[in-house]
């Protein structure tokens, strides 16, 4: 796996990061929501750099000229429903681009920190010869990453995978690098430490989808 993490320089991304992060600022979800819009943006920039485009000429009000414009097909996929806004950053600059969603859950069967990873919904377009984007903001275990490629499997096979997301463990981004391709891109705000008992990075910033749309039963 390429791992491209974008908390090796000083940038605006930072303070976007520390703003999720900062619990005087969480509380307006609507700020949250915007500032991982915009890390999608920042990350989608980045990303677009290792795309393919095509060279065509174009007439402008004065003249004509030579330009370049993207040539790969695009595939979104979100992992409901903290991936929405993430996705939505995305999408503000690969308007071009298809989309799936998918519904990936943690389910504690015994009530305890134990859980299974659970997918229950599931809209996507062929993959086939497609670069999917897959936007997940918490990358912890990576449990949910490897069930949602698992589920994707049948839809085609990507000409390139590239996941997305705003904050990670060393754990998991670990654990993914034996699961998906040795070319995969994996495009990441920044990395933390650790994870707790309940599998929620450390110090992370908490539920990224109660967050962004209010807490959940």
């Amino acid at each position: 796996m390429i791992i491209h993490n974008l908390n090796t320089e000083n940038s605006i991304l930072k303070q976007f990061i520390t703003e999720i992060r900062d619990v005087n600022i969480q509380g307006d979800q609507m700020r949250f929501r915007r500032n991982i819009e915009r890390i999608g943006e920042v990350l989608g920039y980045e990303l677009s750099k290792t795309l393919n485009y095509d060279t065509r000429n174009i007439t402008t009000p004065l003249d004509t000229m030579s330009t370049v414009t993207a040539r790969d097909q695009l595939v979104l996929c979100s992992i409901l429903r903290a991936g929405l806004p993430l996705h939505q950053g995305l999408l503000n600059y690969f308007d071009r681009a298809e989309n799936a969603f998918i519904s990936a859950f943690r389910h504690h069967p015994n009530n305890d920190d134990d859980f299974d990873v659970v997918v229950k919904y599931l809209a996507t377009p062929s993959l086939k010869n497609k670069v999917l984007i897959m936007a997940d903001p918490m990358l912890a275990t990576g449990k949910t990453l490897e069930n949602t490629i698992k589920a994707l499997a049948s839809f085609g096979t990507p000409s390139q995978i590239h996941i997305v997301s705003v904050i990670g463990s060393k754990d998991g981004v670990a654990y993914i690098k034996d699961i998906f391709p040795e070319n995969t891109h994996l495009w990441i705000a920044t990395i933390d430490e650790t994870l707790n008992d309940k599998g929620y990075i450390v110090p992370g910033l908490g539920d990224a989808g109660d967050l962004s749309y209010g807490p959940k039963l």
